[in-house]
């Protein structure tokens, strides 16, 4: 039976964010929609302990040889290392080079997942070193992956105009985990008691990083507290990164007191969905994303959302959320005041999201992957054939 291999070390990355959601959920929908001739198999780098990436109807994880650090190191020189199976998926620029070896092409398909273009775009949101490696992983997948995905059109205009290359790309949505339904919809609910919730707070969900334009946001509450009577509380959702921010500084800077942000760095699946569902509005001021999963996951919780006009999140929002230019605070702030003094536009914006939402599922996206992954695996056994 021919393998599709799914490298899910960012399982374990350190601050997975967005593409460790974006590895897990596809892992499982790839699992329930494979082919009936096709298995699913991940690989996870060098480690002591997999459990992390145990997946249900997924084999293994496989462990490879070599530690991450190896095997970055290796992948971005050129070694041309492949993990098995016959396809391989890469749901990072994390990716084997695809090389010819002996005049012909090496064993499998690559499909590799490029999420954003914030190394060309945003470059000073991240590290240097980070920016350097994401360019190049991403250059070579340009040049060498069969097939290159991305989770909005904005983001392969922009990868056309700012990265040359021959790999055909390709547009696959993410989807919204069915724990993010609105509450009437939940299967599963959990006690967040512990978390000692206000009772009406703004949300935000993400890495805290500059490029999250949390600080916009900060100083968007600040300015409702100074101005308003009902001065909801801010709550985020988010670890930090190396490139990071600190909201309780830019809180205190702003004049907040010291229990108007909140912070919670990692909550699991059940009580973000939770988190979310109570939330009076979510916020998601960013300066650059390349899909802007949260948008979608608090549109599927009943929960309006107010968005900047990063391209990708007004692409995904679909005119179901509030659009405020990036960067500009008051008019964040304005917006947040209008939805939270307005309960019949808010629940009217909820609902709209709820139904954009449903446009979105990870088994479609799993559908769309397979269909990319089984014809270019008939295509490479064609083109070996046809060389022979």
């Amino acid at each position: 039976m021919p393998e599709l291999v799914v490298i899910a070390d960012q399982l374990f990355a350190p601050v997975p964010g967005g593409t460790g959601r974006y590895t897990g959920e596809l892992l499982r929908a790839l699992a329930k929609t494979a082919p009936d001739d096709w298995v699913v198999t991940s690989v996870v780098c060098r480690r002591s302990d997999v459990r992390h990436a145990m997946i249900e109807g997924v084999n293994g994880p496989r462990v490879l040889p070599m530690p991450r650090k190896a095997l970055l190191a290796a992948w971005q020189a050129g070694i041309p290392y492949w993990p098995g199976g016959d396809a391989v998926h890469a749901p990072t620029p994390f990716a084997p080079p695809r090389k010819p070896v002996a005049g012909k092409y090496a064993k499998g398909t690559l499909a590799v997942t490029v999420h954003d273009t914030v190394p060309w775009t945003h470059p000073h949101t991240l590290t240097p070193r980070g920016a350097n490696w994401h360019r190049s992983m991403v250059a070579r997948a340009m040049r060498r992956a069969d097939v290159v995905v991305v989770p909005t059109q904005s983001v392969a205009d922009d990868l056309r105009r700012y990265v040359p290359g021959t790999s055909s790309v390709r547009v696959i949505a993410h989807g919204v985990a069915e724990v993010f339904n609105a509450a009437e919809d939940a299967q599963v609910r959990v006690d967040v008691s512990h978390l000692d919730l206000p009772d009406r707070y703004v949300l935000a969900v993400g890495t805290l990083e500059p490029r999250k334009g949390l600080d916009v946001l900060i100083d968007a509450v600040a300015q409702l507290h100074r101005n308003t009577v009902f001065a909801p509380h801010l709550l985020l959702v988010g670890q930090p990164a190396k490139a990071g921010m600190d909201p309780a500084a830019l809180a205190a800077e702003h004049g907040l007191a010291p229990d108007a942000v909140r912070v919670f760095s990692k909550l699991t699946d059940l009580e973000l969905a939770e988190v979310m569902r109570r939330s009076a509005v979510l916020a998601a001021p960013s300066h650059a994303e390349g899909f802007g999963l949260p948008v979608l996951e608090a549109m599927a919780a009943g929960v309006p959302v107010v968005h900047s006009d990063a391209p990708a999140l007004v692409e995904v929002a679909g005119g179901a959320g509030v659009t405020v230019r990036r960067g500009d605070a008051t008019a964040l702030s304005d917006a947040l005041r209008d939805l939270l003094g307005d309960p019949l536009w808010s629940a009217q914006l909820a609902a709209a999201g709820r139904r954009r939402a449903a446009e979105f599922t990870w088994s479609s996206a799993a559908e769309a992957m397979w269909q990319l992954h089984v014809e270019g695996y008939e295509d490479s056994r064609q083109t070996v054939r046809a060389r022979e």
